[in-house]
């Protein structure tokens, strides 16, 4: 496979719906970064039918990608990620999904933290952050 740039990769928000499909809004707009902060929690266990060593059993995983950027109070789904700012609890679950470029689409509901929609230096444009972690795991639809 050739490489392919991460710019080719969509991301979509939504809130979650009462009845039928989602209405996804892209989260691409001003949009620097992107990191897989991921992380796993796994197990080192040995025992006496194998050869003395220790395996490795991977016990949970948390899929959750950070966003940063500039702030732009237009886009649809910035705003959408500003308006769970003060929220909390059961109010901060949205829907997400991932488009990666060869069209497999990896999607479930989500949970947003720390999102940042302000704030910098004066001469700057205000800063947008967040991190959406999925809540389990994910549907992943595979293109033929």
């Amino acid at each position: 496979m050739a490489k392919v740039k991460n710019a080719l990769t969509s991301y979509f928000v939504a809130p979650i719906p009462t009845t039928g499909e989602p209405e996804y809004l892209e989260l691409a707009k001003w949009i620097t970064s992107v990191t897989d902060d991921s992380d796993e929690n796994s197990e080192e266990t040995g025992y006496y039918d194998g050869d003395g060593n220790p395996t490795t059993e991977v016990i949970s995983r948390s899929e959750r990608y950070s966003f940063e950027g500039v702030y732009d109070d237009e886009d649809p789904a910035m705003k959408f990620i500003k308006g769970l700012k003060r929220e909390v609890g059961e109010s901060r679950k949205i829907m997400f999904k991932i488009v990666e470029p060869n069209g497999t689409e990896i999607k479930g509901p989500a949970t947003v933290t720390v999102p940042i929609t302000s704030g910098g230096e004066a001469t700057e444009f205000p800063a947008f952050s967040c991190t959406i972690s999925f809540d389990r795991k994910p549907d992943v639809i595979t293109v033929p």
